[in-house]
């Protein structure tokens, strides 16, 4: 019975047109547009990205670092992160999250050497997307040539993958004061390139999860930090490479990567850090307060963002290891926003602080906590990255 009206309705089909021909294009119309729109939900992303006008749906903090470890509902847990070990440096020299800067143009603490770059809008929020080039090239706009001429300092920053895009980046320690150096994207004793990959002076890591899993419309939280001869290049909770002698010099930062209009490289966060030298034990008992800048938090919340644990694994190492040491750990923030707002949620974020190091095994007892707000500034909050070294948590000897 189904066969006799399949027949039927064929036939019905072919009495509508006046030639098989006709019948023909009509199925390859339907066919076609099926295609396309299956090419349209593939370039979702990609079209809200480049998109200029697109609403920013997110709320923008000015007073905390948007580094994020979220994509669209999911939470990276803070458990996956207790063997983390990264800790940024200790002043901060550069730090942008883009959020304050218009779509459609280059941003405006940046430089571009070759190819093409915008501020798009993704997920409501601001990046930074390379849009054409082979290789695009972007620097920071720096006070000096040669900010990273030291053997110690750390560098972080989100990328974005998506299936079908060019997903590495690459980081050169150029020399802008020699402006024949080659600047391009090869893999020398200066280059560090991140993505499922990672590689540097000719030594490589791969992710340890799958490609698919790793490129699928995913943020990922990238840093590099540099100790003496010593390099290490971590991916989300993962270390990835570690170079035992990093044979390159470094003076200043360039990005590059392959820019691409319809799937861009995308890059937010970016921040810059020297020093380092948490591990130096003796140094740090001896001090009356540890200032630190790697305790993360969500915008406008208390809650504690995964990359945090670098950090608060040392302080939890340095508790246990040391059972007469006591705290009282210290909230600050900018002076961006309600100065009252602000106090209360320093507040907050130096209980949660408490609260991670509790659960963690630490006595409570050991631990009190106080929210200064932005009554203590320690730098300049007329630029970001003084704004930045003012959002911090200190540890203060009782």
């Amino acid at each position: 019975m189904k066969q006799i009206m399949l027949y039927v309705t064929i036939i019905f089909l072919l009495g509508s047109f006046t030639s098989f021909a006709q019948f023909g294009d009509i199925l390859k119309k339907t066919e076609e547009k099926a295609e396309e729109k299956v090419d349209q939900a593939e370039d979702t992303v990609v079209n809200k990205v480049m998109n200029p006008e697109a609403p920013a749906q997110g709320k923008s903090e000015q007073n905390e670092s948007s580094n994020t470890s979220t994509t669209g509902s999911q939470q990276v847990n803070t458990k996956t992160y207790q063997n983390y070990d990264f800790v940024p440096g200790d002043k901060i020299i550069f730090e942008d999250n883009f959020a304050d800067e218009e779509s459609g143009e280059f941003p405006s603490h940046w430089d571009l050497l070759s190819g093409q770059a915008q501020i798009s809008t993704l997920q409501g929020e601001k990046v930074f997307a390379l849009t054409e080039g082979n290789y695009a090239s972007v620097v920071p706009l720096m006070k000096t040539d040669t900010y990273l001429a030291s053997d110690t300092f750390t560098v972080e920053f989100d990328f974005y993958t998506q299936p079908g895009a060019y997903n590495q980046v690459g980081i050169r320690f150029w020399n802008p004061k020699n402006s024949d150096q080659d600047n391009s994207s090869s893999d020398d004793k200066n280059g560090v390139f991140v993505g499922y990959e990672c590689s540097a002076n000719g030594l490589s890591g791969t992710y340890p999860e799958s490609d698919e899993i790793f490129n699928n419309n995913k943020w990922h939280h990238v840093a590099i930090a540099r100790k003496g001869r010593q390099l290490k290049i971590y991916e989300d909770q993962y270390r990835v490479l570690n170079v035992p002698v990093f044979k390159g010099n470094t003076y200043a930062i360039n990005f590059v990567g392959i820019g691409d209009q319809d799937k861009p490289i995308m890059i937010k966060n970016v921040r810059v850090a020297l020093g380092g030298n948490f591990n130096d034990t003796k140094h740090i008992i001896t001090e009356s307060k540890i200032i630190t800048h790697g305790i993360l938090f969500d915008i406008d919340k208390a809650t504690i963002k995964p990359q945090s644990m670098g950090t608060i694994n040392e302080i939890y190492k340095l508790l246990k290891d040391n059972p007469g040491l006591k705290y009282e750990i210290d909230g600050h923030t900018d002076n961006t926003g309600d100065s009252k707002h602000n106090m209360e949620l320093s507040q907050e974020r130096a209980d949660a602080v408490k609260t991670q190091l509790v659960s963690m095994g630490i006595d409570g007892l050991r631990l009190t906590t106080k929210g200064f707000g932005d009554t203590k500034p320690i730098s300049d909050n007329s630029d970001p990255a003084g704004r930045a070294n003012n959002r911090r948590v200190e540890f203060v000897k009782v």
